[in-house]
């Protein structure tokens, strides 16, 4: 009964905004997607029990994905311990598989194992190359995500909101918000085994996703 109740205002909310954007759309066209502000990300970013280093260039995707806003390489050290966090702004994505960018983007041919975290969300991690890596896709709404059914979920659950109405009919907004910070993390594998590994990833990982997600940026 509850999911009943649930499901039907679920649909009287997507109804009463889809006319709304359609009206908008009638009376006022706008055959622009919503302007993406130019974005820098912060030079320096606290992540507990790591200390910041020198990063080299991150590898660009501009001309692979022309969707990419913004990059970023991170370097930290913990004793004699690398970490390497790669940070990218990506828009307008109808196809967010973290799996499909880190094989096309990455050249990682190793398969990676999803997992969830509460309140954190979806990620994959994986061993190439000797290195464990961590992979995900930061949200605008909703948890962190590692397919693209979780991330077209967080679109039709999380977006869709009176809340956003106006700025949607402003065409400040789009209805579905398809942008994603896409998170990278990877350290050198060494003598540890990757579980070892995943856990030191892991920790990295939910300290960072708990910094960026309230500072995702702006439309």
């Amino acid at each position: 009964m509850y999911w009943k109740q649930t499901r039907i205002k679920f649909l009287a909310l997507v109804f009463s905004t889809g006319m709304l954007v359609l009206v908008k759309a009638i009376l006022f066209p706008n055959p622009d997607k919503p302007k993406i502000n130019t974005f820098a990300f912060s030079e320096k970013v606290p992540l507990a029990q790591w200390q910041p280093s020198v990063a080299s260039p991150i590898k660009s995707l501009t001309n692979e994905n022309p969707n990419l806003v913004a990059e970023k390489h991170y370097r930290y050290v913990n004793n004699d311990l690398a970490l390497d966090i790669e940070m990218r702004y990506l828009q307008n994505l109808y196809n967010a598989d973290i799996g499909s960018y880190i094989k096309q983007n990455l050249a990682i041919t190793s398969p990676a194992a999803m997992r969830q975290r509460k309140g954190v969300g979806y990620y994959g991690v994986g061993v190439d190359r000797h290195k464990a890596y961590l992979s995900s896709c930061i949200n605008p709404r909703g948890n962190s995500t590692f397919t693209h059914p979780q991330f077209r979920e967080n679109r039709y659950f999380k977006d869709i909101s009176f809340a956003r109405i106006i700025p949607i009919l402003q065409g400040q907004e789009a209805l579905l918000d398809k942008r994603c910070l896409w998170v990278h993390l990877s350290i050198t594998l060494g003598n540890s085994s990757p579980e070892a590994a995943y856990e030191v990833l892991e920790e990295a990982w939910f300290s960072w996703y708990q910094w960026w997600q309230p500072r995702f940026p702006k439309p």
